[in-house]
C-alpha cells in the first residue's frame, strides 16, 4: 500500500512541476507581434483605372487598403494606406460581364429591389462598380467598413486630394 501511495505522489509532483514550467517555456516564445500603427504616416496612392480589368484593380486596391504590401501587416489592425482611383468610368470588364452582369440594390421597402446592368451603372454612378468590387474583397466586419472609408473613387482625371501628394500605383493593364 505504501509503495502505491509513493508512486502516486511522484506522479502528482511531476505533473505539477511540469505544469508550472510549461507556461514559462512556451509563454515567452509564442508572443504575437503587434506593430505600432502610426496614423500620421499613412501614404496616399493614386490609381488610373483606364483600360484596367476591374478584378485586377480591385485586388490591388484591397491589398493596399489592408496593408498587405507592408512587412508590418496584421490581419486584425488597420495598417493600410489611402487609395484614390481616377477614371472609374473607363474600367474594363472581361467576357460577357458588360452585357450580362447586374447589380442589385434594396431600398428597404417591400418590392424595393432594383437591378441595374453594368452600362446603366456606368452611366449614372461609375464609382460604385469599383466600390462594389473592392468591398467584396475586404473583411465583412467593422474593420472592413473602416478600410472602405480610405478608398476614394472619382469619375474623370480630377480629384481633390492633390495636397496629400499621392504616389502613382501601377496595376497590370
Amino acid at each position: 500500500m505504501r509503495v502505491f501511495q509513493r508512486k502516486k505522489q511522484i506522479i502528482i509532483d511531476s505533473i505539477f512541476s511540469f505544469a508550472t514550467v510549461l507556461p514559462l517555456v512556451f509563454g515567452f516564445l509564442m508572443k504575437t507581434f503587434l506593430p505600432k500603427i502610426d496614423v500620421d504616416q499613412r501614404q496616399w496612392h493614386v490609381v488610373d483605372a483606364e483600360g484596367v480589368v476591374l478584378g485586377q484593380l480591385a485586388t490591388k486596391v484591397a491589398d493596399v487598403l489592408r496593408g498587405k504590401n507592408k512587412p508590418t501587416f496584421t490581419p486584425h489592425l488597420d495598417a493600410g494606406d489611402f487609395v484614390v482611383v481616377i477614371n472609374a468610368e473607363k474600367v474594363k470588364l472581361t467576357g460577357k460581364k458588360e452585357d450580362q452582369k447586374t447589380y442589385m440594390s434594396y431600398s428597404g421597402y417591400f418590392g424595393g429591389e432594383r437591378y441595374r446592368s453594368v452600362p446603366e451603372l456606368r452611366q449614372s454612378h461609375p464609382d460604385r462598380l469599383i466600390l462594389h468590387a473592392v468591398k467584396g474583397m475586404l473583411p465583412k466586419n467593422r474593420l472592413g467598413r473602416k478600410l472602405l472609408t480610405k478608398l476614394k473613387v472619382y469619375r474623370g482625371t480630377e480629384h481633390p486630394h492633390s495636397a496629400q501628394q499621392p504616389q502613382e500605383l501601377s496595376v497590370g493593364a
